[in-house]
């Protein structure tokens, strides 16, 4: 498989202005021709369905939920970044796209991310105009603070609830179009397969939740928004039904997927209760602007371990430094709470300096949450946090289009690998998909639809549509009539658990290896032994983590290949063979400055990053 990212040539500064022009464009008359297929509601695919629907193309859009308002966007709690610098303290697109490479450890493509800082200015114009109610200072112009990884305050927020307040926003653009007859909205329908016929992507198939009926739908291009993997690891921040299924079945069609290894485990959420726990909960990274973490240090009190380590940052590290220096707390015997697995979030330096009204004014609703998950109350004892699986960096590669190496097959958001690297910053998530959806796939799908003008899309009674629903409905009967004696969350249980212990927050060969045979074995007899309840043709939620728990299995096996095979430390993907004396990630440039890009069946590509306008170095943030 040959990787052609198509980056424009010329400086960086102009690449998408000469893009956008150089791209071959559908005529307004000539949208009504095409019909893309969305699949996902999140804030990538729900900016982009509305988007495309507002230029004038035909969009059929899937989801999982009963609604499009309950996909898991709504959970990114802290803020969305932007260059506006309204703070006038040194901000500007170039330090936004500097920040975001370094955060990611120099393992992302260059000219995407400078894009993505040039476009994040338009989505804070964007949001404000749909009536997102983002904080405002006294003064009247939006308030901004800080996140991890950067010394200015570039990121916009409303309250501890932004990413629920922007999905509002591309909710009610997307129901205009529904209303308008321009979407046709299917909920409570999974997309199981991906149809490819001489060579291009054709359509989807899927699965109706509520009645089993497997369906087929054809389109001129299809766009993949349906979120990360980090449910591979069971317990995770996620919500429940987050999966990797979209994703994974293209990739067994052809789509290559890009650094799986590359997970992100995020510093801020409530450590682990009791052993039955099946979902962990993420306090915003938010928090970390005017709480101090430490953990108690014998006769010396505390010890404020990440403003003494790296005093430029402090307690806004990325999360990778973050959740590494957290868990050699723990290491080490300092851990707090019942289980001793957590350290401390304190507030109270800030409520004496700034009064708790003013906390309770930017984290009032994270603090209510805290409380009723704990019983403990954070305005007058400390939160205990530990971290947690949460983003994936990893994704369907995509090239500068946002195009997968299928044709006609998009990913966008966390859905595909471009921005991030190996670590993403807080903040940017929201940024990258609200980029994508609304600015950057509505201009570059034209260069793919614009010669298939008067072509239909393929009939769904074509032989490449009958055998991929032969194959879904085969797959779901197999699971139903396996009859074994565990259940899925058995299985999904042991996956994780060897995952995290394995390939979480710091991996090794010997461990990767041992993961790799253990996932292999596991796979064998979950397929041999699964119990899945029910039927077919109704609701059957078994069933459908039945099928996610299988793709789960198999992309687990890649995460450990992918890990296995860099040798190096970098970002979220620490190798403990592969670090400095003080601890940090130690990178290899001279043999790992690339892209790993795995076809289905363990092929590897590889994309060389070239830097132009950055120097890679070693990251500290002392």
């Amino acid at each position: 498989m040959t990787l052609e990212a198509n980056i424009p040539p010329g400086a960086i500064q102009d690449a998408w202005d000469n893009h956008r022009f150089s791209v071959r464009l559908v005529n307004a008359s000539n949208k009504r021709r095409f019909k893309i297929i969305v699949v996902g509601t999140g804030l990538a695919g729900a900016s982009a369905a509305a988007t495309l629907a507002e230029l004038g193309y035909e969009v059929q859009v899937f989801t999982f939920h009963d609604s499009p308002r309950r996909a898991h966007s709504i959970a990114a709690q802290g803020g969305i970044n932007a260059a506006k610098d309204y703070r006038n303290d040194g901000d500007s697109v170039f330090r936004l796209f500097y920040d975001t490479i370094k955060g990611g450890d120099f393992r992302s493509r260059e000219a995407n991310v400078y894009r993505l800082a040039q476009v994040s200015n338009e989505i804070i114009d964007q949001a404000t105009a749909q009536g997102v109610p983002f904080a405002r200072e006294y003064g009247g112009l939006l308030d901004n603070r800080s996140f991890g990884g950067a010394q200015v305050s570039r990121t916009f927020y409303a309250r501890g609830q932004t990413g629920q307040q922007l999905l509002l926003g591309a909710y009610q653009a997307l129901l205009r179009q529904v209303a308008a007859g321009k979407v046709r909205l299917h909920t409570r329908t999974e997309m199981l397969d991906v149809v490819v016929h001489d060579g291009r992507a054709r359509g989807v198939v899927v699965r109706d939740l509520l009645t089993g009926e497997v369906s087929s739908h054809s389109a001129h291009a299809v766009v993949l928004a349906t979120g990360g993997y980090s449910n591979v690891f069971f317990l995770s921040t996620n919500a429940k039904a987050s999966n990797a299924t979209a994703i994974w079945r293209a990739h067994k069609r052809g789509a290559a997927l890009a650094n799986p290894c590359f997970t992100q485990i995020h510093p801020t959420c409530i450590p682990q209760s009791d052993d039955t726990q099946s979902k962990l909960t993420l306090m915003s990274e938010s928090l970390r602007n005017d709480g101090r973490i430490w953990v108690p240090d014998g006769d010396r009190g505390r010890d404020y371990y990440l403003e003494r380590r790296y005093p430029a940052f402090g307690n806004l590290v990325p999360r990778d430094v973050a959740s590494r220096a957290a868990k050699a707390m723990i290491d080490e015997g300092k851990g707090v709470g019942p289980r001793k697995n957590g350290v401390y979030l304190d507030f109270a330096d800030a409520i004496e300096r700034l009064g708790v009204h003013t906390i309770r004014e930017r984290y009032g609703n994270l603090f209510q949450m805290y409380e009723r998950i704990t019983g403990e109350d954070p305005y007058r004892v400390p939160m205990r946090i530990y971290p947690a699986p949460h983003y994936t960096m990893g994704g369907l590669w995509v090239d500068y289009d946002l195009m997968t190496t299928i044709p006609g097959l998009y990913a966008i958001g966390e859905a595909n690998f471009s921005d991030h690297g190996a670590n993403r910053l807080g903040a940017s998530a929201l940024m990258q998909g609200l980029a994508d959806g609304y600015f950057i796939l509505p201009v570059t799908i034209g260069d793919h639809l614009a010669p298939l003008l008067g072509e239909q899309p393929l009939s769904t009674s074509e032989p490449a549509f009958q055998a991929a629903e032969a194959e879904v409905a085969d797959g779901v009967r197999t699971l139903l009539e396996t009859n074994g004696s565990h259940s899925v969350d058995h299985f999904h249980r042991e996956l994780g658990r060897v995952l995290w212990e394995q390939c979480g927050m710091a991996r090794n060969g010997a461990g990767l290896t041992q993961a790799m045979a253990e996932i292999a074995a596991m796979r064998e007899q979950f397929h041999a032994d699964v119990r899945v309840l029910g039927d077919g043709e109704s609701l059957n939620q078994s069933l459908e983590k039945a099928g996610r728990v299988a793709d789960f299995f198999e992309l687990a096996e890649l995460m450990c290949r992918d890990a296995l095979h860099r040798e190096e430390s970098c970002g979220g993907h620490f190798r403990s063979e592969h670090q400095t004396p003080e601890g940090e990630a130690l990178r290899d440039d001279d043999h790992f400055s690339y892209v790993a890009a795995w076809e289905y069946g363990g092929k590897l590509d590889k994309e060389p990053l070239t830097f132009q306008n950055v120097r890679p170095t070693q990251r500290s943030y002392a």
